[in-house]
């Protein structure tokens, strides 16, 4: 769902009807029946009327409510009236405080912005939220996140990593593009962008050598440099982890759970569309996505398969056969909670185990299409140790003609900047990890693994 954030940080009052409209969104999205963009997106179907502006400011109060659900909650229960009202009243402040512009105080603007809205014996109420003292906070309150999670990623990064790192996942992730080098180079991009009068900020990812990092979140869909297909919306962290696989010209590559086709397309352009790339998926309607944005992508080495299961007969009958496997499993995508904040409240302990089966069988499955020497790339944006090091572990259990390669040594030669990038929370890692509040990505995890010749 493309939303404009700048018609947030434009300083547009927030109106009466903002709030009814942000209680009943929200009541929906307590129910956490679906995912939060489809719960907001439904509702602006329902609402033909709502203007731009207006639907930029409410699904925005939306989010920051997800992201900041435990604290919000608590503190709806100190004040009166209706508590639809009071939790979308706070989301609101939130989200004007988010994105306040100058260096005034951000809490006296968000106020003067909700002036339309607020009655007298609210404002004294917002003003005590926004003196709250984060760091006077229960950990939990604090973090925003269920007790469980907090626990796992206790036991998945180092401590003193855990606070920055969930305290990073509050924020809104930034809009990243890829440019497809198939049709233009960075540099032409960025001059593009920069040159629109002013309606896009531009500038390169830190890392990844084709990415661009756009300040706020404007409508693509109706710019012509994305009609023609010169970049694809994909996080700069996505974009690293398609290199952890190195594909050649001339090679057989699977990209085993394609869905909608974003590093398949980043594989594709890698290979200088050559080559034979698979692109894999139990969904016919992912991979239906994925065929308009193919279509303009310019490559023509690409070939979509439905599937069935891992084990379906047009997997097994290309086994032994192709180079390199990427392997994007199904996952909790905990690693992605800037920008699916419900994830945190939708997925569970007894969800996550499930998927860690899956995701061993998904592994085994995708090692037989290896060739000796092939390499696969099993990798998840989650940031659970449990769907990570430990299905690698269990795979190399029972798999004892694959290795485990280390990232650095892999990628210095192909790509000398992913040599240098910190690709873990601890030294001395054979992983390759990146993470929301060292790297500026969503967090993903990666093992590249070898068949033995």
């Amino acid at each position: 769902m493309a939303i404009d954030s700048k018609a947030v940080a434009s300083r547009a009052k927030a109106l009466p009807q903002h709030v009814e409209h942000l209680s009943v969104v929200i009541a929906e999205l307590m129910r956490f029946a679906h995912p939060a963009d489809m719960v907001v997106s439904r509702y602006f179907r329902s609402q033909p009327r709502l203007g731009n502006r207006d639907r930029a400011l409410i699904a925005e109060a939306s989010f920051a409510f997800i992201r900041r659900k435990t604290e919000i909650s608590q503190f709806a229960e100190s004040g009166a009236g209706p508590l639809g009202r009071r939790l979308a009243l706070l989301a609101l402040f939130v989200t004007l405080i988010e994105s306040g512009l100058g260096t005034g105080n951000r809490a006296e603007s968000a106020l003067a912005d909700l002036a339309f809205v607020v009655q007298p014996n609210e404002v004294e109420w917002l003003k005590r939220f926004g003196m709250i003292e984060r760091d006077t906070l229960a950990v939990l309150t604090r973090v925003n996140l269920p007790e469980w999670i907090w626990s796992a990623l206790g036991s998945s990064v180092p401590k003193n990593e855990c606070l920055p790192l969930a305290e990073a996942m509050l924020k809104a992730a930034p809009l990243d593009l890829r440019v497809n080098t198939i049709k233009a180079q960075r540099e032409e991009l960025l001059a593009l962008l920069n040159d629109l009068g002013g309606r896009y900020t531009a500038e390169p990812t830190p890392y990844a050598p084709n990415g661009v990092r756009l300040k706020g979140k404007p409508a693509l869909q109706t710019q012509e440099f994305f009609k023609k297909g010169l970049v694809e919306v994909q996080d700069e962290g996505s974009q690293l982890l398609s290199m952890l696989l190195e594909p050649k010209r001339g090679e057989m590559v699977v990209d085993f759970c394609a869905g909608a086709g974003g590093k398949t397309l980043s594989l594709g352009a890698m290979m200088r569309s050559s080559g034979r790339l698979y692109a894999f998926d139990v969904s016919e309607k992912r991979l239906a996505n994925l065929k308009p944005r193919l279509a303009k992508s310019g490559l023509s080495n690409v070939h979509p398969v439905w599937i069935d299961n891992e084990n379906d007969a047009k997997v097994k009958r290309l086994a032994g056969k192709i180079d390199r496997v990427l392997v994007d499993a199904p996952c909790s995508g905990l690693g992605t909670l800037r920008r699916n904040p419900d994830l945190k409240w939708r997925q569970s302990p007894q969800s996550v185990a499930e998927l860690t089966q899956k995701q061993l069988s998904i592994l085994t499955s995708a090692a037989r299409l290896l060739k000796p020497g092939g390499r696969i790339v099993y990798a998840t944006c989650s940031l659970i140790q449990q769907e990570n090091q430990g299905v690698v572990e269990a795979f190399l259990a029972k798999n004892e003609n694959f290795e485990l390669k280390d990232p650095k040594d892999v990628l210095k030669g192909s790509f000398p900047m992913m040599g240098d990038l910190p690709i873990g929370a601890s030294e001395g890692s054979s992983y390759w990890q990146l993470f929301p509040h060292i790297h500026g990505t969503d967090g993903f995890f990666g093992a590249i693994l070898e068949r033995k010749a």
